[in-house]
């Protein structure tokens, strides 16, 4: 028997520990209840940017015609990066969902020979490294989660790895749930509601971004705090701020919500 006694837990851990338990939790509300798939996806986002030793986030699900969408992502220059490779097909999400593994770049500016469009846009953006995760359950695959770091951080460890497919696991059972006798119906249904619903809260992004001057990753932030804040779904008040039964002054009034 070693009389080495086990480390305790840091403070920061501890906390580390608390919040991915939550985050858990949140995701896993969706397996039980009424959910808004935008605002799921959302969360898996921005829990990964929480817990993980990663710069943005990324994630993109795979439409009724198999093609890849964007969903949701950390920043705006992410959100341009994912669409690149989506427009291009060249990049490390669409290989990661096309041979359903996860896929690792420790030096974006080496893999310019295999993939010249997205990793001069990835440079420019000042990301140097990225992993891709499938969101997948058995042999179906539904989308891909990216994380990208910027200077000389370097790609996820194995255990946060681990935890990043985790949490995306966790979301994708909550998008395919659903009774086995509609399930294929069904979730076609649900992955066209999540796209058509990120058209209209980029609208609302928009609208709020032009009244408060603010960029666009601010603009999100004050829509998704609004919503959160009146528990109400984010598309339903990216809806009525689009179509004018919201003022987006309320909007920009709204506090982050904890």
């Amino acid at each position: 028997m070693t009389t080495e006694q086990a480390r305790p837990p840091s403070h920061d851990e501890t906390e580390r520990y608390v919040l991915l338990a939550q985050r858990f939790v949140s995701l896993a509300d969706t397996l039980v209840d009424d959910y808004d798939v935008v605002d799921l996806l959302d969360q898996l986002v921005q829990s990964c940017v929480e817990l993980l030793d990663v710069s943005q986030v990324g994630l993109m699900l795979v439409d009724q015609d198999g093609n890849l969408s964007l969903v949701a992502s950390s920043s705006e220059k992410t959100r341009l990066l994912e669409l690149l490779q989506i427009q291009t097909e060249e990049g490390p999400c669409p290989q990661c969902v096309r041979e359903r593994r996860a896929i690792t770049v420790p030096d974006i500016a080496a893999s310019r020979d295999e993939w010249p469009q997205f990793a001069r846009a990835a440079d420019e953006a000042g990301f140097t490294s990225v992993q891709a995760l499938p969101l997948r359950l058995r042999n179906e695959t539904i989308g891909g989660l990216n994380l990208f770091n910027t200077g000389d951080r370097a790609p996820l460890s194995s255990s946060e790895q681990r935890i990043a497919q985790s949490l995306a696991d966790v979301a994708t059972i909550g998008i395919l749930q659903q009774r086995a006798s509609q399930r294929a119906s069904l979730l076609a249904d649900q992955l066209q509601s999540a796209l058509t619903s990120r058209i209209v809260v980029e609208q609302a992004k928009g609208v709020i971004a032009e009244r408060g001057n603010l960029d666009m990753d601010a603009a999100f932030a004050h829509l998704r705090n609004w919503s959160r804040s009146h528990r109400r779904k984010l598309v339903e008040v990216a809806d009525d701020v689009v179509q004018r039964r919201l003022d987006p002054t309320e909007v920009l009034a709204a506090r982050p919500h904890h």
